[in-house]
């Protein structure tokens, strides 16, 4: 009834023929901490968002500027990967109501197909100690298992190449299980980075793990991950203190379309 989400970004940027980085909320803030160590690493520059009224009415502020919840950011890091001449990365800290993840896929699909975004890597995480949305059969002692999930042959030689171990079976949940199986559905080279993180409280160092293996995909960038673990609990304090509020009440998606999750940054 509401349409499509808008995906609104600047006319000035050049996605052409980008590697995007898709960071939607996950357990342990692993992918909010992802996105936010390649911003400022690679000095990425804040370019659009999404609009739709079914995403969470906030906005987020960092430097006494509001942003929307879905944004985006781009730039032209050095990248050895073939064809790719831009990096665009998209995150969001607010959860994505469960009725709006197809609808907000297919948005964002349709403007990567448009604007010729060239390949897709969806950074998630599992905990076995928190309830995430995702079954993850982990056969790992371990308690900081890697795993990989492909849309097309491409994206499993990806993972191949960056010593990623694949889910042999389990389940992906909200935005990340929509777009992998929208991008499978549309033969898109997309794949999945997952980290086996604390669950709870904000994890740098699996989001340094997860940095270390997209330093194989794309070498040229030389992401170095020392001072990610050196500042781990300046940034773990920080995710912490840009906890705003809790959208909605615990448990499904009810009615209203409020989410069950906190809104963190």
């Amino acid at each position: 009834m509401d349409g499509l989400p808008r995906v609104k970004v600047s006319d000035t940027v050049d996605t052409e023929g980008a590697l995007v980085i898709s960071c939607f909320p996950s357990v342990s803030h692993v992918s909010s901490i992802v996105a936010h160590y390649l911003i400022e690493r690679l000095e990425l520059k804040f370019v659009g968002g999404v609009l739709h009224p079914n995403l969470p009415p906030v906005a987020l502020v960092q430097d006494g500027k509001p942003m929307p919840p879905v944004r985006m950011y781009a730039g032209k890091p050095v990248c050895n990967m073939e064809q790719c001449d831009n990096l665009v990365v998209l995150v969001s800290e607010a959860p994505v109501p469960p009725r709006m993840c197809l609808p907000l896929a297919e948005a964002l699909l349709e403007y990567s197909h448009q604007k010729g975004f060239q390949a897709g890597v969806l950074i998630d995480a599992f905990s076995h100690q928190q309830e995430s949305g995702h079954e993850v059969m982990d056969t790992d002692d371990t308690d900081e298992t890697m795993l990989g999930i492909g849309a097309t042959d491409w994206a499993l030689e990806q993972l191949n190449e960056m010593e990623i171990p694949l889910l042999e079976a389990g389940m992906v949940a909200g935005m990340s299980g929509v777009l992998l199986g929208e991008g499978r559905r549309r033969r898109l080279n997309m794949l999945c980075i997952m980290a086996e993180a604390a669950g709870g409280i904000p994890d740098a160092r699996a989001a340094a793990r997860v940095i270390e293996r997209l330093n194989r995909m794309l070498p040229a960038i030389e992401l170095d991950t020392e001072p990610l673990l050196a500042e781990a609990e300046r940034i773990e304090l920080q995710i912490k203190a840009m906890i705003a509020h809790q959208l909605g009440a615990q448990g499904d998606d009810d009615e209203s379309g409020e989410p069950n999750a906190m809104l963190y940054g």
